[in-house]
């Protein structure tokens, strides 16, 4: 399990800083679009006392208006994640149908919004990071959001053409095998000289935008040194970050970077696995990233796309994230499932999510150094 936190002892991450930065993951397959719930609507179980929980805080959905229509879905969540949520939506309303979704990289993703243009049939872009929507917005092809659909999560997690809907840490799940938590060092610079066998997922979204939010606190030569010398220490590379948490787990390797909600899910499948975490201080380390959704410049459905925005906002949808995602709810009602520090007590970096979206120099940086693919 995650350890506790005492609040005072964490920087206040909304106190006077509209900087963010860089949550869960879910838990095993049949707690997301697995066999279990594959007949089931996903929030006839919110609010039920499951998990031990309240009822959620926040607008519940039949305070919004129902969604009606056919909505182009472009989805840089993964399937696994959010195929529940959608379909149990679909289910809730009658006369609304999502078209798809088409699910791929958020940025691959944002490239064919970018390439398609006008002709795109995108109604709402739902993906995994401010990168990806900082670049829609970037580029001109997101609409402005009303003001109530705005205030309903903190200025931090919103622009004007993009909301947040849920959020995740950036840490360092560990072996306890291995290693105490008095061992792990709290400063992401100290780890080119960790004592044990690092990993890392390189090519993955998530750990690119870490790296740009170093490269963006600390400069590119910083960076670059940094890179140099987790490579030079011999760190090993993955696919994903839930196969660098795993092997932690299995004691392949004895630490690694990734989000925070991929350790959540090791341990839903095995409670008893050699896996705790620690955050960083403050910097890039401790980035907090949010998922989020926009509605395309040239939707035929305005409407209908920013009442879907809505609904992720909602009550239900913002329990759903964080008891089956394993994430942060972003609404100021929403509670992180585990023992986790809230989001006031998170000691993250000044950083503006939306310079996350300045991805190529990274890439360009990571690709300059040897030894490192993405």
């Amino acid at each position: 399990m995650t350890k506790e936190y005492d609040s005072a002892g964490r920087r206040a991450f909304l106190a006077g800083s509209a900087a963010l930065g860089t949550a869960g993951l879910a838990g095993c397959t049949g707690l997301i679009g697995g066999e279990e719930e594959d007949d089931e609507n996903v929030f006839n179980q919110i609010g039920s006392g499951r998990a031990g929980r309240d009822q959620p805080g926040g607008t519940p959905m039949a305070d919004l208006p129902e969604l009606e229509g056919e909505l182009h879905i472009y989805s840089g969540r993964n399937e696994f994640l959010v195929g529940t949520l959608i379909n149990s939506l679909e289910d809730m309303y009658d006369g609304f149908e999502v078209v798809g979704p088409r699910y791929n990289d958020s940025s691959d993703l944002a490239n064919q919004i970018a390439e398609e243009g006008s002709g795109t049939d995108a109604d709402v872009f739902f993906t995994v990071d401010s990168a990806a929507l900082g670049e829609i917005a970037n580029e001109g092809l997101s609409r402005s959001l009303s003001d109530d659909v705005l205030e309903m999560v903190p200025q931090e997690f919103r622009t004007d053409q993009w909301v947040g809907t849920s959020g995740r840490i950036r840490t360092v799940p560990y072996n306890t095998d291995a290693f105490s938590e008095s061992d792990m060092p709290t400063s992401i610079d100290a780890y080119t000289d960790f004592e044990g066998d690092l990993g890392w997922a390189p090519s993955y979204g998530s750990c690119q935008s870490f790296v740009t939010a170093m490269r963006l606190l600390e400069g590119e030569e910083a960076t670059r040194e940094w890179l140099e010398g987790v490579v030079d220490a011999g760190i090993s590379a993955y696919n994903n970050e839930m196969a660098v948490c795993q092997a932690v787990a299995d004691g392949e390797i004895d630490a690694g970077f990734t989000n925070h909600y991929y350790i959540q899910r090791v341990l839903e499948g095995s409670p008893d696995a050699p896996l705790e975490t620690v955050f960083t201080d403050g910097d890039a380390g401790a980035t907090f990233d949010i998922a989020g959704a926009t509605v395309i410049e040239n939707t035929d459905v305005p409407d209908l796309a920013e009442n879907f925005v809505r609904h992720l906002l909602s009550a239900e949808v913002q329990e759903y994230f964080a008891v089956e995602t394993f994430e942060y709810p972003l609404i100021p009602e929403g509670n992180p499932v585990g023992e986790l520090p809230t989001i006031p007590e998170l000691d993250v970096p000044d950083l503006d999510p939306s310079e996350l979206s300045d991805l190529q120099p990274t890439l360009d940086l990571m690709r300059s150094v040897e030894g490192i693919n993405v």
